[in-house]
């Protein structure tokens, strides 16, 4: 008797995740599982696709996203879902919006803007988070890192221009474990922003061993990725043995064009740390980055594009020098009439953004930040960037390698078993691109323009992007790392 399953995808070239050559063969799938791959001629299907000339590949998992509020406030998670995206990751650099709970006369620091105001920090414990994230789900799953800087705004009372002593650092550790047990996947920092700036090794690393508890890691937004990169990355190394954790360097890129090519120097470095100790790093396909308007970031900078501004929101989508012009004021004078706002920074080389995409330890991540008009492109167009211009047009590595810098990779650092590879018992997460079309199509002036070349995205059997369209389901998870 033939089986019968619930999805057939056929006739397609499938790229499994895991870094080997594409083969022809279909997928079939029943519930939220793969049952098979490769020949799935003897088996009947309620519903099938042609995969003619497609490629179908794992989902891809966004591993650094600051997509907590989006989850809830935007559950069609348009921008990620027409990339192909299927899981990501939040919480990153140091912020996340749970377990937070602002007091009125409290200070935000930067940057605890970049998730949300402060009436919107309405979360006592990540299990809070999870069970309204569980009781209206999003198109895609997600998984979350707890951030060091939310955890010291709220034990420090918002007071976080100083080290925490024993008892606020006690309270951050008995958050964080609530965080873990709740399902967060690791503990993430940003010690270049004031509200983790204060906080000595030892804070962070105390915070990572908690987290070792739990088989999580520690992710970090380096205290410096400028001329002080390489020594910050000792510094995260350092966390990372303290507390005895696989470390995440964030967004990995050099700023600041007096030192561009220092990615030759890191990439070193991290190989060499990376013989004692287990160190990855993510990054994003472009050469600008984006995240609060600071002021002492300004010369690091060929030029600045004002995303958001909470007194002036009519100067979203203008460059900092225009606006100062236009104000017959200087750039920071201006920049400080913005505050507080979010700003695009041209601070990067492509040669170095090359070298660190390119890297064997490096994944995928957009660092993109919704909710506003004027985003990063990055939020819309990362993951078909790399499939369409770096791999494709530009030739930099081959598709296999590009999937599972997005796939298998990502899944094996993260320690989400089931996702990230296309094999039988796997969960359902399937992205269906066309290799010659893909393209981000999203660029400073229109950042949220869809891409191309995505045409059926999956996810735990559902279809969420049907012929580049989105439908309406809705069948997202919360994720948590499988440690046994």
């Amino acid at each position: 008797m033939t089986e019968t399953c619930d999805l057939i995808i056929e006739c397609a070239t499938i790229i499994d995740g895991t870094g080997a050559p594409g083969v022809d063969g279909g997928i079939a799938i029943s519930a939220d599982r793969i049952i098979a791959v490769g020949d799935v001629s003897g088996l009947k299907a309620d519903q099938k696709i042609n995969a003619t000339g497609m490629v179908v590949s794992p989902g891809f998992i966004d591993c650094h996203t600051h997509d907590d509020r989006a989850l809830l406030d935007d559950p069609a998670m348009t921008f990620k879902v027409s990339q192909g995206v299927t899981t990501v990751i939040g919480g990153n650099c140091g912020v996340s919006l749970a377990p937070f709970i602002p007091e009125d006369d409290w200070e935000m620091p930067v940057p605890m803007s970049l998730l949300g105001r402060k009436d919107q920090y309405r979360f006592e414990t990540l299990a809070d988070y999870v069970r309204e994230f569980q009781g209206a789900p999003p198109a895609v799953n997600a998984a979350m890192l707890c951030g060091h800087n939310t955890l010291r705004a709220e034990a420090m009372k918002g007071d976080v221009t100083r080290p925490a002593d024993d008892l606020e650092l006690s309270r951050m550790k008995d958050r964080l474990k609530a965080a873990m047990q709740a399902g967060a996947v690791g503990v993430s920092s940003g010690l270049m922003y004031p509200a983790g700036m204060a906080a000595p090794t030892s804070e962070v690393s105390a915070l990572a061993a908690e987290v070792s508890k739990f088989g999580g890691l520690y992710a970090t937004h380096l205290r410096d990725e400028a001329e002080g990169l390489v020594t910050s990355i000792e510094e995260a190394a350092e966390i990372g043995r303290a507390g005895g954790v696989p470390v995440v360097l964030s967004h990995h890129k050099v700023t600041g064009k007096k030192n561009w090519g220092g990615t030759k120097m890191s990439l070193r470095r991290i190989e060499q740390l990376a013989e004692g100790q287990t160190i990855h790093f993510d990054v994003y396909p472009y050469v600008a980055s984006a995240t609060a308007l600071m002021t002492g970031r300004l010369d690091q900078a060929e030029k600045v594009l004002i995303v958001a501004s909470d007194p002036h929101p009519k100067t979203a989508g203008w460059y900092l020098h225009d606006i100062a012009e236009e104000w017959g004021l200087s750039e920071i004078e201006a920049a400080e009439e913005l505050l507080p706002a979010q700003a695009i920074y041209f601070a990067m080389d492509e040669a170095d953004v090359r070298r660190a995409l390119s890297h064997p330890r490096a994944m995928v991540g957009s660092d993109g930040i919704p909710g506003t008009d004027a985003p990063h492109p990055r939020l819309y167009g990362s993951f078909p960037r790399v499939l369409g211009y770096y791999s494709r047009q530009e030739g930099l590595f081959g598709l296999e390698t590009a999937v599972h810098k997005m796939t298998g990779h990502t899944a094996s650092v993260f320690g989400f078993r089931d996702r990230g590879i296309l094999r039988a018992g796997a969960i359902a997460d399937i992205t269906v691109f066309d290799p010659e079309v893909v393209l981000d199509r999203a660029t400073f002036e229109k950042p949220t323009t869809l891409s191309d070349g995505i045409v059926h995205v999956i996810v735990s059997g559902d279809v969420i992007w049907e012929n580049g369209r989105q439908t309406a389901a809705r069948p997202g998870k919360f994720v948590r790392r499988d440690v046994s």
